[in-house]
């Protein structure tokens, strides 16, 4: 088989930027299979182990929290020496390791440690993969049509991965055994990042002449205040493990649906980033700012709902995840000269993630003490986001994405 060439002609740029878009959604979509099977019952795990609700928050909090604040140097790095690949594929070794490995521990202490490592892969391989990602997206009609499609198969495979899960732990078997059976997806992820490498080694090769752009000294300011938007939406998005930790303390329902919960919210995930994301490219920030009041209301009805709400709540959660993992790489992206994406990713979602960590922390220590005002300082701060929103939207010119 022969690699792509690494000059291509325009005229088949289209059909090899597809074709990219599509193997890593893939390679994408396996990686999903893995950590978020993992993700659907670390909350319950971390419990049966003696874990409290506030360390729950803490340790998920700090992987996300870790999982952002290293990928300006993932970032960084990758603008700096332009090897996407190889930073790229150590994150997703780090990350494939992490999670099978989890079937190995008998303590939360020691859980915690590879669950914060999983989260460090991540970090490492995102900004390098998000930046091969925008280069195709200008051939597939815009930013958030590219990444939209990548966030479906990524939610596919956030899907499948609990309902695996789910299915292991009804036919009796432990928390160990359904760690130990996402060793498979992981491998596959490795093998199809080698192959993405090998048939595509330069992918900034697809971004049009025309659309290159010189570096600047720094961000325009839309950049800053946007993400100041997101900063709010991240402090009151409680992470899973939380809500699987108060879906199992409640009784509300029983341990084997708490993962298929999440095949749920992924399900609704990966189908509306493909609608959201192309809406967004038509739109613009219409559509942020109307998803961001609508996802708001999961946090009264997982936390206060019985079987049929929590279910709806759980649906809307996987809604404002897996959109705004689309969306926010999408308005980014048309904010930075191509050269500097890589720093723009990095530095963006780890102000979003430092924020995460901290609304996870203060969700985990409310909770312990008061539901209600869990749900109510879930909605306020993302609610808070919406007028941020607003200007943004009004500040941002036609993207050169589209």
């Amino acid at each position: 088989m022969s690699r792509p060439s690494v000059r291509p002609a325009t005229t088949n740029r289209s059909r090899l930027a597809a074709r990219f878009v599509l193997l890593v959604g893939v390679l994408s979509l396996f990686a999903d299979f893995t950590h978020e099977g993992s993700r659907s019952m670390l909350g319950p795990y971390l419990g049966s182990l003696g874990a409290t609700a506030f360390a729950v928050g803490v340790i998920t909090g700090l992987g996300e929290f870790l999982g952002y604040a290293l990928r300006p140097f993932s970032g960084r790095l990758a603008d700096s020496t332009r090897r996407f690949w190889p930073i790229a594929i150590t994150g997703y070794v780090i990350q494939m390791s992490s999670v099978p490995a989890l079937a190995l521990t008998h303590s939360w202490m020691a859980a915690a440690i590879l669950i914060v490592l999983e989260r460090v892969g991540r970090a490492i391989r995102n900004p390098p993969r998000d930046v091969m990602l925008s280069h195709a997206a200008r051939h597939l009609g815009g930013y958030g049509w590219t990444f939209g499609i990548h966030e479906a198969f990524d939610q596919f495979g956030a899907m499948l991965g609990p309902l695996v899960v789910a299915f292991v732990l009804s036919r009796h078997g432990s928390y160990h055994e359904a760690f130990a059976v996402l060793l498979i997806p992981a491998l596959l992820n490795i093998t199809l990042v080698l192959t993405a490498r090998w048939l595509y080694p330069k992918p900034e090769d697809l971004e049009p002449e025309g659309a290159r752009q010189e570096g600047t000294d720094g961000f325009p300011r839309r950049y800053w205040v946007y993400l100041s938007g997101a900063a709010l939406v991240a402090i009151g998005f409680a992470d899973y493990p939380l809500v699987a930790y108060h879906l199992a303390r409640s009784d509300a329902i029983s341990t084997e649906w708490i993962a298929g919960f999440y095949a749920v919210a992924m399900a609704v995930s990966g189908t509306a980033s493909l609608v959201l994301g192309r809406l967004f490219d038509r739109y613009g920030f219409r559509v942020l700012i109307a998803l961001t009041v609508v996802t708001s209301l999961f946090a009264p009805l997982v936390f206060f709902g019985g079987f049929t709400l929590a279910l709806v709540g759980a649906a809307l959660w996987g809604m404002g995840m897996g959109v705004h993992e689309s969306i926010i790489p999408a308005a980014v992206a048309p904010m930075v000269p191509a050269e500097r994406r890589a720093s723009a990713f990095g530095l963006f979602t780890a102000g979003y993630g430092m924020f995460w960590f901290l609304g996870s922390a203060a969700i985990g220590y409310l909770y312990d003490h008061s539901v209600a005002w869990t749900v109510a300082f879930c909605m306020v701060t993302q609610l808070a986001a919406v007028p941020v929103f607003g200007w943004v939207g009004r500040h941002q010119p036609a993207e050169r994405g589209r």
